[in-house]
C-alpha cells in the first residue's frame, strides 16, 4: 500500500509540472491560454485532484487496517461482558437498548442501558469522515465538555509587555487587556439514516463501517457549513462570517485574486497569527484551482503541491485547506480565509448520540437511526483570521 501511495504522490507531482508548463509556454510567447490549452490545464487540475483523493482514501484505509489489527484479537476472543460495536448497534436496532452515546474517550452508554463501554473507534471513524468533507473540525481548536451550559471564553485585546529596566528598579505592571467574553452555546445537529432490516439481521454486514460513513458525511456537510457561514444567532458564528476584512480585490475581474493579493492578505496579520502553528489558508475548490496558476513578481508559482500523502498543499509556504462551503471567487464574495485557524474554537458537548426507531419506516421494513451532536463555534481572536473579498464591481 505504501508503494501505491508513493506512486500516486509522484504522479501528482508530474501532473503539476505539466500544468505549470502549459502556463509557462503561453507566458513565454506573450499570450493568453488558447481554448485548447485552457481545457488541457483544467483536465490536468482535475487529474491532480483525483490523485489527491486516491492518496487520501489509501491513507484512511491503512489507518483502518491498523485499527482493525490492533483490536482483532478482542473480536476473535472477546472478553467476558464486552461486546463489539456491531453487537451494540444491533442490540440498539432490536430494541434491547434505548440509545448509545459515544465520544472522544471511552464513555458509558446512555441511561437505561447496561453501562458497557463503547470503544472510541466508532466515534473516530465518524469524525474522520466528517473531517474529510470539510476542514472546520480538523483545523479548529476543539473544546469538549460533558454538559451544555453556556461556556464563556476570554479573548485578548492587547498583550502584556516587557520593559528594559536598570538593576534593582521596579518592573511596571503590564497586565493584558481582555475583550468581552465570547460565549459558546450547545446547538443541536442531527440526521436520520435508514437501514434495511436484512442488514441488521445479517451478522456478516459491517454496520459500524456503513453507519460511520453515512453519519460522518452527513455530519461533515451540516456542521462544516454552520462553522463556516453560521450567523451566530440560533447557530454557530461561522469563521467566514466573523473573520476580519483583510484585502479587497481589484475591479473588473469578477472577484478574482492575484498573487499580490494573497501576499498582502498574509502580511495583513501580525506575526503572532502569521507564525502560529495553525496558520493557513481556506478556499473553495474553484479558488484553489485559480491559486494554482498564480506567480509572484519573479515568475515563481506560489502554489506548491504536497510531496507526501500526509501533508497539505502549500500556498506561499502555508497549508491550504479545501472548504466546500466558502464562496467561489466572485464580485463582492469573501472567497479566501487566511490566519491562525486554530483561533477558531469548536465546542463539542458529550459526543455523538445514536437512537433508533422501528416505527418511523415500518411500511418499508427499515430501521431508522437518528444521530445527534451538540456544539458551537466562534473565532475567539477575531484579528487572527482575515479574508479576501472580490472587488465590488
Amino acid at each position: 500500500m505504501s508503494e501505491y501511495m508513493k506512486a500516486q504522490v509522484e504522479e501528482r507531482q508530474k501532473l503539476w509540472h505539466e500544468a505549470k508548463a502549459v502556463i509557462e509556454t503561453a507566458e513565454a510567447e506573450g499570450r493568453s491560454l488558447s481554448g485548447e490549452e485552457e481545457q488541457k490545464f483544467q483536465n490536468l487540475n482535475a487529474e491532480i485532484d483525483k490523485r489527491a483523493a486516491f492518496i487520501e482514501d489509501a491513507r484512511k484505509l491503512i489507518e483502518r487496517e491498523e485499527r482493525f489489527a490492533a483490536t482483532a484479537e478482542k473480536f476473535v476472543q472477546p472478553v467476558a461482558g464486552v461486546r463489539t460495536i456491531n453487537d451494540e448497534i444491533r442490540a440498539l436496532a432490536n430494541g434491547e437498548k434505548r440509545g448509545l452515546e459515544f465520544g472522544y474517550e471511552n464513555r458509558a452508554l446512555a441511561p437505561a442501558t447496561t453501562g458497557a463501554p463503547i470503544p472510541t473507534s466508532f466515534y473516530n471513524e465518524i469524525i474522520m469522515k466528517a473531517q474529510f468533507v470539510g476542514p472546520m473540525l480538523s483545523t479548529s481548536k476543539m473544546i469538549r465538555t460533558t454538559s451544555g451550559e453556556p461556556l464563556q471564553i476570554p479573548s485578548v485585546a492587547t498583550y502584556s509587555t516587557g520593559t528594559l529596566t536598570a538593576a534593582g528598579s521596579v518592573l511596571p505592571d503590564t497586565d493584558p487587556t481582555l475583550n468581552a467574553f465570547k460565549t459558546l452555546q450547545a446547538w443541536k445537529f442531527g440526521g436520520l439514516v435508514r437501514v434495511a432490516r436484512e442488514l441488521i439481521e445479517d451478522s456478516g454486514v459491517d454496520l459500524q463501517g456503513f453507519l460511520s460513513e453515512q453519519i460522518g458525511i452527513g455530519m461533515g456537510q451540516t456542521i462544516n457549513a454552520a462553522l463556516t457561514n453560521g450567523t451566530g444567532t440560533t447557530q454557530p458564528t461561522g469563521l467566514a462570517t466573523v473573520a476580519s476584512a483583510g484585502v479587497t480585490g481589484g475591479t473588473g475581474v469578477s472577484g478574482a485574486f492575484t498573487a499580490d493579493n494573497m501576499i498582502d492578505l498574509v502580511f495583513s496579520l501580525d506575526s503572532v497569527a502569521r507564525r502560529a502553528p495553525g496558520a493557513g489558508f481556506q478556499m473553495s475548490r474553484q479558488a484553489i484551482a485559480n491559486a494554482r496558476k498564480l506567480k509572484d513578481g519573479y515568475g515563481r508559482f506560489i502554489f506548491e503541491p504536497s510531496v507526501s500523502a500526509d501533508k497539505q498543499d502549500l500556498l506561499l509556504g502555508y497549508n491550504i485547506y479545501e472548504n466546500p462551503d466558502l464562496a467561489v471567487p466572485a464580485t463582492g464574495a469573501a472567497s479566501v480565509l487566511f490566519g491562525d485557524l486554530g483561533s477558531y474554537f469548536v465546542r463539542e458537548v458529550g459526543g455523538i448520540r445514536l437512537d433508533t426507531s422501528s416505527d418511523f419506516a415500518f411500511a418499508n421494513d427499515q430501521i431508522v437511526f437518528r444521530w445527534t451532536w451538540r456544539g458551537d463555534g466562534n473565532l475567539i481572536q477575531t484579528s487572527h483570521v482575515k479574508k479576501f473579498s472580490g472587488g465590488a464591481s
